[in-house]
């Protein structure tokens, strides 16, 4: 990777010193190419106007009227008649014959020639003028420039800009290699990093320098890590408080049985005493692990589709399965429901929110007691207040009620066949349909419980 990031820098920068080293070349040739043009040409139409307007040309007359030119820049200067013979040539001078040079063809038949190259540092030129007199052509001037001065500037232009580009490319070179080097260094921390979080060390974290995307990048990482770190204590929590859960009833299982078996004169009313006692333990494991697969299904299964959900009929229904309890309990259980309380939801979690918050009203609460159960609906959220004058909860422990498996008072929690997970469950559940809930001491003793969820609005069917 770092040496492909530092092939593309080499090729960037390579294409843009190549730009560098032809483009000002190309245009400065252009520029002397237009500059000998304009210039050429019009030496050649002054030659031409001067010699023209007779009916031919003479040579005594030609080189006469040439002496009066400053012509001295020039390499060769030629003045043909109309039938292309030499009446001035200052190469050869005098009359020289029939000149053949290409460039004379259309100057005689009327048009202006003008050709320019640059070749080994020098700029060639030639231009050539028809002569006329009136519509009529009597001979043509051909001009002939070579320009060693400008040629030697153009080449110096281009040693220099070759000079430059291999420092240019010198330096860029090193600095590819060294931010290539830099970039790939911070990707291999990060690719060391994975590796590390991926054996299981989730408190690893990256040293995150800049402000870059690769600096974004780094701080993400650390966040997720930070996730996953509290994520596998929860669970090797959670998988500790379940085996001490199901350890504990399995062990009074045990104790039982083995006591059962081991005292062979032990009497049948103790016996059917100590199998009391285990098919209770077998309840409370049964209800432990039920509770179990219940967060396991909110932690993984795939939500259910939401609905219209009355809340009212829901919390009628859930009173009317804990009335018994209540009775047995002697609390005196209150139902206060306004109309029109409808949430999208489905009707079992939202029983199970319920009758959770209500059977905890009604198990630790006080003999001749009082539980309230009030619904209402204010603006976009519908309202579920369950209070209680039971025996509260502590301030200290409020902050943790809703940890799973956590218990207010352990040994009170165990008679009462609590398994520490109804109010995760309850939470859970909330959380899943947008919801919140609180739970807080009440004032003068109890327990008050608030759960909120968005209003919606619709008809069931």
């Amino acid at each position: 990777m770092q040496l492909k990031f530092a092939l593309t820098y080499v090729a960037l920068i390579v294409g843009l010193l190549l730009l560098l080293n032809t483009y000002p070349m190309v245009v400065s040739r252009d520029l002397v190419f237009y500059t000998k043009d304009t210039t050429l040409s019009a030496q050649a139409l002054s030659v031409s106007q001067a010699l023209g307007g007779g009916d031919r040309l003479e040579q005594t007359a030609v080189s006469r009227t040439m002496g009066h030119f400053d012509l001295r820049n020039l390499a060769r200067i030629v003045v043909t008649d109309a039938h292309g013979t030499i009446l001035y040539d200052t190469v050869y001078g005098g009359a020289a014959g029939v000149a053949l040079m290409e460039e004379l063809a259309p100057a005689r038949t009327g048009y202006d020639v003008f050709y320019s190259r640059f070749v080994d540092g020098v700029f060639y030129s030639w231009s050539a003028s028809p002569i006329m007199s009136g519509d009529r052509v009597i001979g043509a001037v051909f001009l002939h420039e070579r320009d060693q001065v400008q040629g030697e500037l153009i080449e110096e232009l281009r040693q220099n800009l070759f000079n430059l580009s291999i420092l240019i490319f010198v330096a860029a070179l090193g600095l590819a290699f060294f931010f290539s080097q830099t970039l790939t260094r911070r990707l291999m921390d990060m690719l060391a990093a994975i590796r590390i979080v991926g054996r299981g060390d989730y408190s690893y974290k990256l040293t995150v320098k800049g402000g870059d995307e690769l600096a974004e990048v780094g701080q993400a990482f650390n966040t997720l890590t930070d996730r996953l770190q509290k994520t596998e204590e929860m669970r090797r929590r959670f998988v500790s408080d379940a085996s001490h859960e199901l350890k504990t009833p399995l062990a009074s299982i045990r104790l039982l049985s083995d006591s059962i078996v081991q005292s062979a004169d032990m009497d049948e009313r103790t016996i059917r005493e100590f199998v009391g006692d285990i098919g209770e333990e077998a309840e409370r494991l049964s209800r432990t692990t039920e509770k179990l697969l219940q967060l396991t299904r909110l932690d993984d299964a795939p939500e259910a589709k939401p609905h219209l959900v009355d809340v009212g009929q829901v919390v009628t229904r859930a009173g009317h399965m804990l009335r018994p309890l209540a009775s047995i309990r002697q609390v005196e259980m209150h139902l206060d429901l306004q109309e029109n309380c409808q949430i999208l939801a489905t009707e079992d979690d939202v029983y199970q929110i319920v009758f959770n918050l209500a059977e905890n009203g009604i198990k630790y609460n006080l003999e001749g007691g009082m539980l309230r159960i009030r619904l209402d609906r204010a603006e976009d959220h519908v309202r579920l207040l369950v209070e209680d004058t039971g025996i509260g909860i502590p301030e200290a422990d409020l902050p943790y009620i809703f940890d799973r498996f956590y218990r207010v008072d352990k040994a009170r929690s165990r008679d009462q066949s609590s398994s520490g997970l109804g109010l995760s469950i309850v939470r859970d559940m909330v959380l899943r349909y947008g919801g919140t809930v609180e739970v807080a001491a009440r004032d003068g003793g109890g327990t008050r419980a608030m759960v909120s969820f968005p209003a919606a609005n619709g008809t069931l069917n």
